[in-house]
């Protein structure tokens, strides 16, 4: 039998929660703030007068994230001037994106301080009603206001000091002009000004002595001379033209794949680079789906050059290259091939070496997300385990279910997380040395209950191979790689998954389902979802496999579809490697 519970006494439960110690006072703030945000209770006086009463015991960093919070929220015009009450960094966060109503903005406005409605002159999303409020506070929110107490002026005596010095201030602030005439530099300049000239009567002068007010005199147009002499003696240097950075250059390789001749780009750091070695040379990083295809003496087209440094050569590339061979003898001779700047969707990071505003805001979220997603997973697991006492079946039934949804939310705000960490060119790779076979036979373990519900059968073909890359990366990449096939599968199909190494490229290939056979080419990266099957990817399959495909690049490796398979290619020991061929020979 289904139970169904409602709560609607959640105002009742705060307030009757204890708040004598630090962690009550915070924990009734974030609960009546998120509350009171989210709408399920009334901005009524006494829930705002709890609020004021709680904030003094509440720590500003736990104001704050409430504050964070509430920006994603839609909070009503009362506990936004709440909050406005509070110290800037409390108030900041609810004010950069707070929705209000057109009639609620002035009365808030009148409610504010200078130092927030700063905060409301920052933004462009405002209504004409809140820009009109702004605008009606005019300079006063830029008048610096002294709430000195006045002091009268000291009576002036006639002196004549050698060096005139600041006079005494019953404050710590003086005027700039009688700290510039205490410098001996312009009590020096005044001096000598004082000292009238022999010619003192010129059209440009401007005379202070016969004023009484013991001011120096000032030839004005002496000034405007001087400076047109030294704008003469020093021109404005011509500014100099920006150079547009290449776009692409042009590249041929001998017949091992080393590259001897460079045209479009400054050749110092690509000349004598090999090819047909994956991974990184120095400062040149090459995709390993590059000495696959040299090896196979096969084309290839848009794969991976990293090139390091400050040349007008540095970095990423996209590359593409055709055999050549010999007329005469049909003797491969290498390569030639281009390079082009990739473009924003083909980047697994920016182009320029910077973090963007959209990636850092990205990961700000999933670490906001994360940390409910695995409290939910966490006592998911203590219901179903009973280890905080006994539990009706349906319940525990139900916290199965809870962990295995949360399971797959915390999956997806990994995916999300290494997304932004490749974009902003954050993401941290450790190479090690990775078995494949028993990392694909554990992968295929854990899909073992989403291949039964879709009815498919794995056929396993997989090889001793050690992978040269980051473990995590790695079984991320065949984990989300697999499980997205798989999801794809009808009852009775069969995937097969066969490993091989050739040199120092590892490849794995896994047969392409009957459901995505109508996707040509790159269409397979831009599928949305699978439909309502059971076991697709929760951020969708396109958006899956283009992690799989930028994830496998950051490696030295790289992802191209076929019409009958996928074949996800990684950097290999080569040790391992030779020792196995070493060994079969024997």
């Amino acid at each position: 039998m289904d139970l169904h519970l409602r709560f609607d006494d959640s105002l009742r439960t705060v307030l009757s929660a204890g708040t004598a110690t630090g962690f009550g006072a915070s924990a009734a703030w974030r609960q009546l703030v998120d509350l009171m945000g989210r709408g399920r209770i009334g901005t009524d006086d006494a829930v705002l007068a709890r609020l004021r009463m709680l904030r003094p015991e509440v720590p500003v960093g736990v104001r704050a994230a409430s504050a964070r919070a509430l920006a994603f929220a839609r909070p009503p015009a009362s506990l936004v001037a709440l909050f406005a009450e509070d110290e800037l960094m409390v108030a900041a966060p609810v004010l950069r994106a707070v929705e209000l109503d057109a009639g609620e903005w002035p009365e808030l406005m009148a409610r504010l301080t200078p130092p927030c409605r700063a905060v409301l002159r920052g933004r462009r999303d405002l209504p004409a009603e809140a820009v009109r409020a702004l605008e009606s506070f005019g300079s006063v929110d830029f008048t610096l206001v002294d709430h000195r107490p006045a002091v009268a002026a000291p009576e002036i005596v006639p002196a004549a000091p050698a060096v005139p010095r600041a006079p005494l201030s019953p404050s710590p602030f003086m005027a700039l002009g009688d700290i510039a005439r205490s410098l001996p530099l312009v009590a020096e300049a005044l001096r000598q000004a004082e000292q009238p000239p022999a010619n003192d009567v010129t059209a440009g002068t401007v005379a202070g002595d016969g004023d009484g007010d013991g001011e120096p005199s000032f030839a004005i147009s002496d000034i405007v001379a001087r400076i047109d002499a030294f704008r003469r003696e020093h021109p404005t240097p011509a500014a100099v033209p920006a150079v547009e950075p290449p776009t692409g250059f042009r590249f041929l390789t001998d017949a091992a794949g080393v590259i001897r001749w460079v045209d479009g780009v400054g050749r110092a750091g690509l000349v004598g680079v090999a090819l047909a070695r994956p991974g990184q040379q120095g400062m040149v990083k090459v995709d390993a789906g590059i000495a696959a295809s040299l090896r196979r003496r096969a084309r290839f087209i848009d794969l991976r050059l990293e090139v390091e440094g400050a040349g007008d050569a540095a970095g990423s590339w996209r590359v593409a290259g055709m055999p050549d061979f010999d007329r005469a003898t049909g003797r491969f001779t290498g390569f030639a091939g281009t390079a082009r700047r990739p473009f924003r969707h083909e980047s697994a990071a920016p182009v320029e070496p910077r973090r963007s505003a959209a990636s850092d805001s990205l990961r700000q979220l999933v670490h906001e997300l994360r940390t409910p997603a695995n409290a939910v997973a966490g006592f998911s697991e203590l219901i179903a385990a009973e280890l905080i006492g006994p539990v009706p079946e349906t319940y525990r039934e139900r916290a199965e279910q809870i962990g295995r949804q949360a399971a797959d939310l915390i999956a997806a705000i990994d995916d999300l997380d290494t997304a932004a960490r490749l974009e902003s060119s954050a993401l941290d790779l450790r190479a090690s040395s990775v078995a494949l076979r028993p990392l694909i036979e554990r992968v295929a373990a854990d899909l073992a209950t989403l291949i039964a519900t879709r009815g498919a059968v794995l056929e396993l073909d997989v090889d001793d191979v050690l992978i040269a890359a980051d473990d995590r990366a790695v079984e991320r990449v065949v984990a989300r790689l697999l499980a997205t096939l798989v999801a794809a599968t009808v009852p009775g199909e069969r995937i097969g998954i066969r490993t091989d190494a050739d040199g120092p490229v590892a490849t794995i290939v896994i047969d392409r389902p009957g459901a995505l056979g109508d996707l040509v080419g790159n269409a397979l990266f831009s599928l949305d979802d699978l439909g309502e099957e059971a076991g697709g990817p929760l951020l969708g399959a396109g958006f899956t496999l283009r992690l799989v495909r930028n994830l496998a690049a950051e490696m030295g490796g790289s992802l191209t579809v076929a019409t009958d398979c996928l074949t996800l290619c990684l950097p290999a020991v080569q040790d391992h490697v030779m020792e196995q061929a070493s060994s079969e020979l024997r």
